[in-house]
């Protein structure tokens, strides 16, 4: 990573933690926290859901889209994104150029695991979920992946595990305290 930037975007599919996550890394950073989804519903006063049924997919994710154009625009947030904000190139740009990315890796299988009993997830609405998961990780993992800075595995690590990792990649070392830290003129000559 190069450094520490301002933002810091969580993407990944749904399930992946990046809520659980985002809101313990926000904690550690001393950063507000923000979920998409959770704007998207706070602003509409409907959950996901609902707009998904009266909008469809294609209505919800121009919503999304215009959340985290304008999210995007603070500084010092951590952001988890929702599952499928990825699938818009614009915002794909806005999230590289704007924060560091950060994709929660996971296997389908154990995002079944998390949501099995989950009945607000429109996208898995459908008599094999677990294949749906499959379906959509072909589809989206390409764009995780070229979208993010940092890629993550969230299968068997813990939250306080996956924080610790992100935090190192995100500060920068510890400068020396001696002052012979480089560019601070100790060990020049006169």
């Amino acid at each position: 990573m190069d450094g520490f930037s301002r933002n810091v975007y969580l993407i990944g599919l749904m399930g992946a933690g990046k809520t659980t996550v985002g809101r313990a890394l926000a904690r550690r950073l001393r950063l507000p926290f923000l979920d998409s989804d959770h704007e998207i519903e706070s602003r509409t006063g409907v959950p996901v859901r609902t707009i998904f049924e009266l909008e469809g997919e294609a209505g919800f994710r121009m919503r999304e889209a215009n959340i985290i154009a304008e999210l995007s625009q603070r500084d010092g947030v951590v952001l988890a994104t929702g599952g499928g904000a990825v699938l818009d190139a614009g915002t794909r740009s806005v999230l590289r150029a704007s924060g560091t990315v950060i994709y929660l890796r996971a296997r389908p299988e154990d995002l079944y695991r998390r949501m099995r009993h989950d009945r607000d997830r429109p996208l898995l609405q459908t008599g094999d979920p677990l294949a749906r998961l499959r379906e959509l990780l072909d589809l989206r993992r390409p764009l995780y992946e070229a979208t993010a800075h940092l890629t993550l595995d969230t299968g068997e690590q813990g939250v306080a595990r996956l924080v610790n990792r992100i935090e190192r990649e995100l500060l920068p070392p510890e400068q020396p305290l001696d002052g012979n830290a480089p560019g601070s003129g100790a060990d020049s000559a006169p």
